[in-house]
């Protein structure tokens, strides 16, 4: 594992899956804008670097991610306005939704307010039995924030999103995992749990095609059947030309692994992992 003992979110490659793990215990691993700024330049460098093949992220102790730092935004609160210094951004905060490769969530503990819309950012979640969930933002005075408004009903629906944004109430592993917030609730282990899922991606799946994938499920979205229907044949007849299809085909007919390659790099990284 990378990063010194007090190293806001750390690093650690299993294979071809890099483990991230937020790393403010004793916070619940609140939000600040230091620890998103290691966090999405880590995911910036997983891009682009060709041993890693899928992301997996959680959280240090007992929580997830516990929401914004509550003395950040008390300060901010005070103040009565926001400051172009509270509006400033590196990136964009929804730089996880960008990330061409898989990002699994390993829930482990509770996920409020940010801590759930980063959650909700990974394309699939695990959860352990202590997992929970809660918008928050109702309770504090703020509004539905970082796109939690248009990725919780497409989760859940739009009367359970309603109910959990009006409501702020906290949510068990249970019920998240029956009503969409989790994939797959394991017993114990869920980090492990959560690898071994990322592992069987990385090793078995080309990733050129769960990019592709990813994509069309975001660029879908607010379109038509058809214009699904029509990208799709599109983006089918590149795979024909590609040589991913020559060598899953193979790899079926041989009875062994395909070896696809990996995907180019997209953009620059300035934090090694």
């Amino acid at each position: 594992m990378t990063g010194a003992p007090g190293e806001l979110v750390l690093a650690e490659h299993r294979g071809p899956v890099l483990v991230l793990t937020f790393n403010r215990p004793a916070k619940l691993n609140a939000w600040t804008d230091e620890l998103e700024d290691r966090y999405f330049a880590l995911l910036a460098a997983a891009e682009d670097d060709p041993d890693v093949r899928a992301v997996v992220v959680t959280g240090a102790g007992r929580g997830f991610c516990a929401g914004a730092d509550l003395q950040r935004l008390q300060a901010v609160a005070e103040r009565g306005e926001v400051t172009a210094a509270d509006r400033a951004r590196r990136r964009p905060r929804d730089v996880p939704l960008t990330l061409r490769k898989p990002l699994i969530g390993a829930v482990n503990g509770v996920a409020a307010g940010l801590g759930m819309v980063e959650a909700l950012y990974c394309d699939i979640r695990f959860g352990s039995p202590s997992a929970r969930f809660t918008t928050a933002f109702a309770r504090r005075g703020l509004i539905a924030e970082y796109g939690i408004s248009w990725l919780l009903p497409r989760l859940v629906g739009h009367s359970r999103a309603t109910d959990l944004l009006l409501s702020s109430r906290m949510v068990d592993a249970e019920e998240a995992l029956r009503i969409g917030l989790l994939d797959h609730l394991v017993p114990s282990g869920v980090v492990d749990a959560a690898v071994a899922y990322a592992d069987d991606l990385a090793t078995r799946c080309s990733p050129g095609s769960m990019a592709t994938i990813k994509g069309q499920l975001h660029n879908d979205a607010g379109g038509t059947y058809a214009d699904s229907v029509t990208r799709a044949e599109s983006l089918m007849l590149q795979s024909f030309r590609g040589a991913d299809l020559v060598e899953g085909v193979a790899g079926h007919l041989e009875k062994r692994p395909s070896n696809f390659p990996s995907l180019p790099p997209v953009r620059s990284a300035d934090v090694p992992v």
